[in-house]
């Protein structure tokens, strides 16, 4: 697309999104995630109730008399974004693409993050690395984070979970809260994952399109895989192919939420054919109440 409209899409996602974290996430992204503790901010002298647990015994042994230390919350947080780009988030049954609504999720996080004054990274990712951008804050930075995820064009076609999260581990040294936002079409990330949310706030999105869960029953069908590129032959009039072709997802789906649920890491699924609003505002309400 030209620059002309690759602008118009990223206003328009921009509107949208932030109206919905005025109206809706105002105060919920606060609540949530909180700074990494309290921050040493100045001295003043001890006044009767102060705790004597706070009094700095260096400064106090300066003056003669004792002072006590004031902290403050250290509300400043690094909010990473790892998206996936493979080829399967190019499918859509319904008016929008999977990567589509993943777009709008990261603006609607992304918005969220830099009214509490937080920082903001992109990582994109396909089978490999395909771009990083670096936590910043500020309207202008996240229009760049924006206007990478709409126009952005991968090299690759697969998926690497493992990859994305290996790369996330280097790069980011202090805790953080990483959403990570794929359709989790993969294996064997299993371990990274279980490492990371030892150290860091991970949250995992989970963009699906129920079309993908079931077959029709629409006779013979030529199924391609949207990553491998590989075809097959399915008769979508036998009901056993279709009964297996819905156990395999739904095998696959309890494995991953076990999986989520033995690394501690919370998950918001949503479906491309549903406002993806109420799972957000949902996991901001079981989020809250934890604390």
């Amino acid at each position: 697309m030209d620059t002309r409209e690759l602008l118009k899409k990223v206003r328009l996602v921009e509107i949208k999104t932030r109206g919905m974290v005025n109206q809706i996430f105002s105060g919920e992204y606060h609540s949530v995630f909180k700074g990494r503790g309290m921050e040493f901010s100045e001295v003043r002298e001890y006044q009767f109730g102060d705790d004597v647990r706070s009094i700095d015994w260096n400064v106090s042994a300066r003056f003669g008399h004792p002072f006590i230390k004031i902290f403050e919350e250290e509300r400043e947080l690094t909010v990473m974004l790892l998206v996936d780009l493979s080829r399967s988030g190019q499918f859509g049954s319904g008016s929008s693409l999977k990567n589509e609504i993943a777009t709008e999720i990261c603006a609607v996080l992304s918005f969220s993050a830099i009214r509490n004054n937080d920082k903001v990274g992109l990582i994109l990712f396909t089978d490999r690395i395909e771009k990083f951008v670096p936590p910043r804050k500020g309207r202008a930075h996240i229009l760049r984070i924006i206007r990478e995820l709409i126009s952005f064009e991968p090299t690759g076609s697969g998926t690497s979970i493992r990859s994305a999260l290996e790369y996330f581990h280097h790069v980011n040294k202090k805790r953080s809260i990483a959403f990570l936002i794929s359709d989790f079409v993969d294996e064997g990330y299993e371990k990274i994952l279980r490492i990371i949310s030892r150290k860091h706030d991970v949250v995992a999105v989970e963009i699906s399109d129920p079309r993908e869960k079931s077959l029709p029953a629409a006779g013979l069908v030529n199924l391609t895989d949207a990553e491998t590129g590989s075809e097959r032959w399915i008769d979508t009039a036998d009901r056993t192919v279709r009964e297996r072709f819905r156990k395999h997802w739904e095998d696959h789906g309890e494995r991953r939420r076990q999986l989520f649920l033995r690394s501690r890491v919370d998950a918001i699924p949503v479906q491309i054919d549903r406002p993806y609003i109420k799972p957000i505002v949902d996991f901001f309400k079981r989020r809250e109440s934890r604390l």
